[in-house]
């Protein structure tokens, strides 16, 4: 009875042999095939990534509210030393990253800055139709909303390089509102477009678990009614704790100078967010 279960077992395992073997070789001719290549996880090779990220920035703004008839200028404010604004922002904000193929990928990024507080005029201030008078405790929200979608094609890559170009799409909005509530005073604007601008990718992979990576993005324009400047920024150096995650430090920076003629926010609005992130990025 042995003797049969073995005869049995050789010849089930005559059929298989041949099975393992081909998947070093070719079906066709039977040639041996090359060795597959083993991507080392690093920015280059990953197809997908979410990042959660932690800035502390520094914001500096300035604007002007004009009247919505007359023609009639606005008083040029600084938020944070005329109007009480907060001048840092301690907040988190989300990204992620889809690679659709070996040199095209995808970017998606959001953030938002809202801001409040109150201080007494030290001069008349025309905010819109309204003028606040000075003296008087004036209340000021200040919300900042930001959605990119970036496309990304890499002009040169390699194992340890990666440089690309392509276009993003800033979706950027804007809200103001000015109050006294003394004198029940009440102004509000608010303005959102669309910003294209023209981005550039280099990732420099240093080892196997340390990286560079810098980006950034900026466009000029000027269109009937409507004049400005964009730059996005954002320099770091990661250091990837396992295969599939990775921790990092660096710099980033959003500028913009926007001035309207009209529309719903008619005037001028220039602001600076920028100082250190730390961030956690989970890839794949």
């Amino acid at each position: 009875m042995r003797n049969w279960l073995a005869v049995a077992a050789v010849i089930l395992g005559v059929p298989t042999a041949p099975a393992f073997a081909d998947r070093d070789h070719d079906p066709n001719s039977g040639a041996p095939l090359p060795p597959q290549r083993h991507e080392t996880p690093s920015p280059i090779t990953d197809h997908f990534y979410i990042r959660g990220t932690f800035y502390d920035p520094q914001v500096r703004t300035n604007f002007r509210v004009d009247r919505s008839f007359q023609g009639m200028t606005g008083t040029p404010v600084n938020g944070e030393n005329e109007l009480g604004l907060p001048d840092r922002l301690r907040q988190g904000r989300v990204e992620f990253m889809f690679r659709l193929r070996e040199r095209s990928k995808v970017r998606v990024d959001y953030f938002e800055a809202d801001r409040s507080g109150a201080k007494v005029l030290a001069n008349d201030v025309v905010f819109g139709n309204q003028t606040f008078a000075a003296g008087q405790l004036t209340q000021t929200s200040l919300d900042w909303r930001q959605f990119d979608i970036t496309y990304g094609y890499s002009l040169f890559r390699n194992d340890r390089f990666e440089v690309g170009t392509g276009l993003g799409i800033y979706f950027l909005q804007v809200d103001a509102i000015g109050q006294v509530p003394a004198q029940n005073q009440r102004q509000e604007v608010t303005a959102a477009t669309p910003f294209p601008a023209l981005p550039l990718d280099l990732t420099w992979c240093i080892s196997r678990r340390w990286a560079v990576t810098v980006r950034g993005a900026y466009l000029k324009a000027r269109l009937s009614g409507f004049r400005g400047w964009y730059a996005d920024s954002d320099e770091n150096l990661q250091y990837r704790w396992n295969p599939n995650f990775v921790i990092g430090l660096g710099y980033a920076s959003i500028r913009t100078s926007l001035t309207r003629r009209s529309g719903t926010f008619p005037g001028a609005f220039a602001m600076s967010i920028s100082g250190p992130e730390a961030f956690a990025r989970f890839s794949f």
